[in-house]
């Protein structure tokens, strides 16, 4: 597309159909330019004894560039701030920082109670608002936005976050809010441990346990002719920790003498783990004695019976392992997750998917395997240190800089970073009630999706390219359109009001009083350029934008802010994060 260099058409007021017109201009316009930055200058402290040098200061550029990769949005506090202590002392000071959890939640029965149920004739009644809060996803969906938006642990939880979408589960089964909470809670408590910490603390979860089946899963009755539920052996395999097919250090395909990809484990591999998997159940309830097949409780650890638990035959693993037989369900699960968690795999295979949540949809594979080199080593003989992933995939030299790697460097921002980074843009502030609704328009319910498999497979090419894009899985022209309404929503129509169902509703808003002020309009689109791009918008597209501006006739002091900054967040630079 050929991207107009001239003003559009003037009119009085700004039509959203109108704007529209102007973002499909702008989102065939590319290129971008940005500034450099200065560093400071080493004086000798004497003409004879030379100073420390003075470590150079983080770009503004380079500093948003992060924040764009380690929080839910750019603010201009974080900048200055990130600048003037440089990329090293702000990942220690995100890595120390107390994490923010899911609370309030607690146990509810599986079936709920007669009076808490959905009536749709009386949506608003207690009945109903107590189905809606307890028994999906709602308050869970709220609590994620609002920490996203305010959380001093930014890093902590879009770490989670990522890791959410590797080890999956969903609403779709797991519908009490407690139980998702719960979850949630793991991946923030183990976001910068050991991978063998969190791979233990998943597999032990009830609610993992309940989605995929492992809960309750016993040993093979000879007389009714049951085996061992398969369900969670496989993904744990396939999903979270190695993947299908044997791979390099760098998460290439390893391939046999005939050119075909090396299949990880094999069917007597699964049932190995699938017996491995067996003899868990539930933890008790409160005052209750545990027993085989104990009420569904998602509070806590999963609880073992050795009499439900396979322990006669010897279960063959991964790469030619064997748990030996006569072991107790704590022994078998050790060594199975100690042999997970040492294949070869899983530093490239894990590696990769957060460069890809994190940084950018089709990472080298030289970026995978310097991040999965420091998944084997962190530098002091540690496997699996995520803190150290984390850091080496922040500080990596493809992630850094005013300007990004190379011309398929980056990602679509999916839904959810789509509307938490426009909010924290423009020092917006929500309960999370609408951006919930927002969120699942665009095609991306949080925490709810269809199958484990996650809203896109971190596989998923751009149509028509060989370029890795899982984000563009579920872009279409519905959730495109649905991204141009959140924005004319929040921007264009002053958010969405407060609901009256929700206890302290404060509705969704955004400030654009900071930038009302600026009146000249290049120089306004100057600071929004500055403020949502680090600097990266094309001149071409600005100059389209200050077309659009110049045209605003409106009083309102706001509207030509507000028209710019629409156009920048439609365009399809913005929502591509480079």
């Amino acid at each position: 597309m050929i991207c107009l260099r001239h003003s559009p058409t003037r009119s009085a007021h700004w039509t959203f159909a109108g704007l529209l017109l102007v973002v499909a201009l702008l989102s065939g316009c590319g290129g971008g330019s940005s500034a450099n930055s200065a560093t400071d200058p080493t004086t000798p402290s004497t003409p004879t004894t030379p100073a420390t040098p003075v470590a150079p200061l983080m770009s503004a550029n380079d500093a948003a560039r992060l924040l764009d990769q380690a929080t839910f949005g750019v603010t201009a506090g974080d900048v200055t701030h990130t600048q003037s202590i440089g990329i090293s002392a702000y990942l220690d000071e995100q890595l120390a920082t107390p994490l923010t959890q899911y609370t309030g939640y607690s146990y509810t029965p599986h079936t709920a109670p007669s009076n808490c149920v959905t009536d749709p004739a009386t949506p608003t009644d207690a009945s109903s608002l107590c189905a809606r809060d307890q028994y999906t996803p709602f308050r869970v969906q709220r609590d994620f936005f609002t920490h996203a938006l305010t959380a001093s642990d930014q890093l902590r939880q879009r770490v989670a976050y990522a890791l959410s979408q590797i080890l999956v589960v969903s609403s779709v089964e797991i519908y009490e809010a407690y139980g998702l909470a719960a979850y949630q809670n793991i991946l923030l408590s183990d976001a910068f441990g050991n991978f063998r910490t969190l791979l233990q603390d998943v597999t032990l979860s009830p609610v993992m346990g309940h989605y995929l089946d492992m809960v309750d899963n016993d040993k093979p009755n000879p007389v009714n002719g049951t085996t061992p539920n398969e369900n969670y052996a496989r993904e744990v395999l396939q999903l979270f920790s190695i993947g299908l097919y044997e791979l390099n250090a760098d998460g290439t395909q390893q391939l046999d003498s005939t050119g075909a990809p090396i299949p990880t484990y094999s069917q007597a591999t699964i049932e190995g783990f699938s017996a491995v998997f067996t003899g868990w159940t539930y933890p008790a309830l409160p005052g209750a004695t545990s027993k085989w097949s104990n009420p569904i409780n998602f509070d806590g650890v999963m609880v073992s019976f050795a009499d439900h638990h396979d322990d006669t035959d010897p279960k063959p693993l991964l790469n030619g392992y064997t748990v030996p037989p006569n072991q107790s369900p704590e022994q078998d699960l050790a060594n199975a997750l100690d042999n997970v968690f040492n294949h070869p795999n899983v530093g490239p295979f894990i590696g990769k998917q957060l460069i890809q949540h994190l940084v950018t949809s089709n990472p080298s594979p030289a970026y995978v395997a310097r991040v999965a080199a420091v998944f084997a080593d962190d530098g002091n003989g540690v496997r699996g240190n995520l803190a150290a992933v984390v850091r080496a995939i922040l500080t990596d030299t493809e992630a850094r800089g005013d300007q990004p790697a190379g011309n398929e460097f980056g990602r679509l921002r999916e839904p959810a970073l789509f509307i938490t980074s426009t909010l924290r843009n423009l020092g917006g502030q929500s309960d999370g009630v609408y951006l919930r609704g927002a969120s699942s328009s665009m095609g991306q319910p949080i925490f709810s999706p269809e199958t484990v498999f996650n809203f896109y497979p971190p596989s998923y090419s751009i149509p028509g390219t060989q370029t890795l894009g899982p984000e563009f899985g579920i872009d279409n022209a519905a959730t495109v359109l649905a991204r141009a309404n959140f924005l004319n929503t929040v921007i264009m129509q002053n958010g969405a009001a407060p609901d009256p169902t929700v206890a302290g509703s404060t509705g969704t808003g955004i400030n654009l009083a900071p930038f009302s002020s600026t009146a000249d309009p290049a120089a306004l689109i100057a600071r929004l350029n500055q403020a949502l791009m680090h600097g990266s918008l094309a001149p071409d597209a600005a100059n389209v934008v200050l077309g659009a501006v110049k045209a605003v006739t409106s009083t309102d002091p706001t509207a030509p802010a507000r028209v710019a900054g629409y156009l920048i967040l439609s365009s399809g630079q913005y929502q591509v994060e480079r």
